[in-house]
């Protein structure tokens, strides 16, 4: 009878894991199809972004907006990013004893943001060249680091306090995990750092990483160590 039990509670947890890997490659592929078409230099896309970005950097420096948006990009850089995201998961660790969620979101933070830095040099997009006295960034473009973990740290930290939130206090936090990644984008568009398809790529890989982690492991914590629902909505 025990090993029954186990033999369940391993091929419950193998399918989780098996929907988590299908959940992130379903996220992969249009970002997979992106890079290609960066990659090949596929001219509609690439007119289209080159025209977004000097139309974008055109209207920050018309209307004076390089030091709002430079601050903007100092604050929203991943290492402070994730330094606010783990003191959050270690509260929520020591104080509400959530440990499996707590752990779930470390990992699945510090995860994204190795995939993010490892997704770059495989296209190998050279950031946006703009006229004027916008800064140029350096490294490489596609996808956007800066919108991927900003999305993907937003959503892990809605998971993570999901149960500890009342329902205003839900409703206010999606909304600031859908707005705080939309200007963070915003910010790497008309600051000129990147180009729309790396910003939407970013975004995918966030949101990605997040729902395929979430089906592909929290599940086996939820119960036992997390009060309240274990899917946030």
């Amino acid at each position: 009878m025990r090993r029954t039990g186990v033999t369940a509670v391993v091929r419950a947890r193998g399918w989780r894991l098996i929907r988590g890997v299908l959940a992130m490659l379903a996220f992969a592929l249009p970002v997979v199809l992106l890079g290609l078409a960066v990659r090949q230099q596929f001219d509609p896309l690439i007119r289209a972004d080159d025209a977004a970005s000097r139309a974008a950097t055109g209207f920050s420096v018309r209307h004076g907006l390089l030091p709002a948006l430079t601050v903007i990009q100092l604050v929203s850089q991943p290492i402070f990013v994730y330094l606010v995201a783990t003191a959050v998961a270690a509260w929520v660790w020591t104080s509400k004893k959530l440990t499996g969620r707590a752990l779930w979101a470390f990992v699945t933070m510090m995860v994204g943001w190795g995939i993010g830095g490892l997704s770059k040099p495989i296209t190998q997009r050279a950031r946006p060249v703009v006229d004027g006295p916008v800064p140029h960034a350096e490294g490489y473009s596609f996808p956007s680091g800066h919108a991927l973990n900003i999305t993907l740290a937003a959503g892990v930290l809605v998971f993570l306090l999901w149960p500890l939130l009342s329902a205003a206090q839900r409703r206010g936090a999606v909304v600031l995990a859908i707005v705080v990644p939309v200007i963070v984008g915003l910010d790497r568009l008309f600051i000129g750092a990147h180009f729309p398809s790396d910003i939407l790529a970013g975004y995918i890989l966030g949101l990605g990483i997040m729902f395929s982690s979430w089906i592909g492991f929290i599940g086996k914590t939820a119960s036992t160590s997390s009060p309240g629902p274990s899917h946030p909505a």
